[in-house]
């Protein structure tokens, strides 16, 4: 590789770079739906031909976006189960957790992007897969280990009505077999996986309903509640014992 060659791709990097971040404020702004690359190529002060040698296609920037938000929660994710001990699965499970609602917190706009409204016309490649995957899969590797380790048990609802051994359900467990597979939780009750996605699903609603204001005027103490809600999901699910979030 020589010099004018290396220095070439340092400048296409650092174009690709600034597109990127450009058109992460424009997110901010003006929304996903109103993502332009011709907005983009303005501000920068391209033309619109020299963006499309970067970006074919506003969705193709969208596909580049997605999957680095994606990425970027679910690196922020296995990091902090990876501080906790190994052994400690209803710790790591509230680390995760926790950490999944900090990346939220401090990025509005991607997770907007991720988990917001869906943007008319753009349809998520298969690109996207992995890297949306990387949180439910890390929080199905505690639950995985914890069952195994007998920290994850079946729970005794005596007090609650739902029929989490889906006798009656049809194909949902047939979906959910197939969910564990991918997942490598064959060995899982089917009670157990049932739960663990009703955690998963209530993990992301509180989020969502936070991030998108739902909760303002009707909650006056976030943390509080969604340190209860952890605990609450981690019972639902199984695991044994009662440790504190911060453990």
């Amino acid at each position: 590789m020589t010099a004018t060659q290396t220095a070439r791709e340092l400048a296409r990097a650092e174009l690709t770079r600034q597109i990127k971040e450009t058109a992460r404020r424009h997110l901010a702004t003006s929304g996903a739906a109103a993502l332009s690359l011709r907005a983009v190529a303005r501000e920068l002060g391209m033309t619109s031909s020299a963006v499309y040698r970067y970006f074919p296609s506003r969705d193709e920037l969208l596909t580049v976006l997605i999957i680095e938000a994606y990425d970027a929660l679910g690196a922020r994710a296995e990091q902090a189960d990876d501080a906790v001990p190994p052994s400690a699965f209803l710790s790591r499970w509230h680390a995760v957790c926790g950490a999944v609602r900090e990346w939220a917190a401090e990025h509005p706009h991607e997770y907007a992007l991720l988990y917001g409204s869906p943007v008319p016309g753009y349809r998520a490649p298969r690109d996207t897969t992995g890297p949306a995957a990387r949180v439910v899969t890390r929080l199905a590797l505690i639950v995985g280990a914890g069952w195994r380790a007998g920290q994850v048990v079946r729970p005794r609802d005596e007090q609650t009505s739902p029929d989490w051994s889906l006798r009656r359900a049809g194909r949902a467990e047939d979906d959910l077999r197939r969910l564990a597979g991918t997942l490598d939780l064959g060995d899982l009750p089917v009670e157990v996986l049932l739960r663990a996605v009703a955690a998963w699903s209530q993990l992301f609603g509180f989020i969502s309903l936070e991030s998108f204001g739902q909760m303002a005027n009707a909650i006056n103490d976030p943390d509080a509640v969604f340190e209860q809600t952890t605990r609450a999901m981690a019972r639902l699910v199984g695991f044994r014992g009662d440790a504190p979030p911060s453990a």
